[in-house]
């Protein structure tokens, strides 16, 4: 067993199979990662709901994204989108304000709804858009000594000395 042996190395016959980049809805994921890693780099899928649609899709975890037929493709792509069908209501990162209906958004549509939702509570002058609007913090952190991001904080040295040097030339 040589690092020679062509029997251990993946051949250019092994490319030929793989295809580097999988289309899901809008996202373009990376074929050469295993599922699990690929779909978690989606954005609205982590790794456990990456873990949960590969087992739901009957494919296993660690197999190679780009390596799948188009029917596994196709399985993973139908357990995407039926996510918060097939899924406990827990597991869904999105539940409707109006209707209460319960979705799991992925890729762009989760960043769309996610402004849609802030503009709401912005709308409705709620606490919380209040903050936002205010660009301070939201979810109840303390702002005594951190989150401070307009102006400088303490003295600054240079300047007084460049103040000092002026003064003393004329």
């Amino acid at each position: 067993m040589s690092a020679e042996d062509p029997e251990q190395q993946d051949g250019p016959e092994d490319d030929e199979d793989l295809r580097y980049f999988v289309r899901i809805g809008q996202t373009d994921l990376d074929g050469t990662k295993s599922v699990e890693r690929s779909l978690s780099e989606m954005n609205g899928i982590g790794r456990r709901a990456a873990r949960i649609i590969a087992q739901n899709a009957g494919i296993p975890r660690t197999a190679t994204f780009g390596r799948l037929d188009d029917d596994e493709i196709d399985a993973i792509v139908e357990e995407v989108e039926g996510f918060a069908e097939n899924n406990p209501e827990w597991l869904a990162n999105h539940r409707s304000y109006y209707s209460g209906e319960i979705t799991h958004e992925t890729g762009n549509d989760l960043e769309l709804t996610r402004r849609q939702d802030i503009n709401r509570l912005q709308m409705i002058s709620a606490y919380r858009g209040v903050r936002h609007q205010r660009g301070q913090k939201v979810r109840g952190q303390r702002t005594r000594s951190t989150g401070r991001s307009e102006g400088t904080i303490g003295v600054n040295v240079e300047a007084i000395k460049e103040e000092a040097e002026e003064g003393g030339e004329e």
